[in-house]
């Protein structure tokens, strides 16, 4: 099962696991309302099955509602290594003191689960 970042963090924030506050938008109007309805500083965030999308333009900081719009049209379209952006993630910005990566995926040929952890 391929999950995009915003149904992950649902699945994660149903079981108890702290998560930001955030809102799936396929439009930049939703994303917009997204950041009214958030309040302060926002991340845009394409929603693309693929690392980079940081490097790759894709996750970008707003400060107003107009300015998460004007993001989400940026975004929106984009491609990243050969997906394109049909939605973004908006969330409230959080401050970031050490930021790490974390994949879980079934290891078929061990038929084990595997994770794995990065800071990179």
């Amino acid at each position: 099962m391929d999950l995009l970042e915003y149904q992950g963090k649902s699945l994660f924030a149903r079981i108890g696991v702290p998560v930001p506050e955030g809102r799936a938008a396929a439009t930049a109007e939703e994303a917009r309302d997204a950041a009214r309805e958030l309040g302060g500083t926002v991340v845009v965030k394409a929603q693309v099955q693929v690392g980079g999308r940081g490097k790759a333009g894709g996750i970008k900081l707003a400060e107003t509602p107009d300015e998460a719009y004007e993001r989400a049209e940026e975004i929106l379209g984009m491609d990243i290594k050969g997906h394109t952006v049909h939605r973004v993630c908006i969330e409230r910005a959080s401050k970031i003191k050490a930021e790490y990566y974390a994949s879980f995926t079934l290891d078929r040929s061990a038929k084990k689960h595997l994770g794995m952890i990065s800071a990179k």
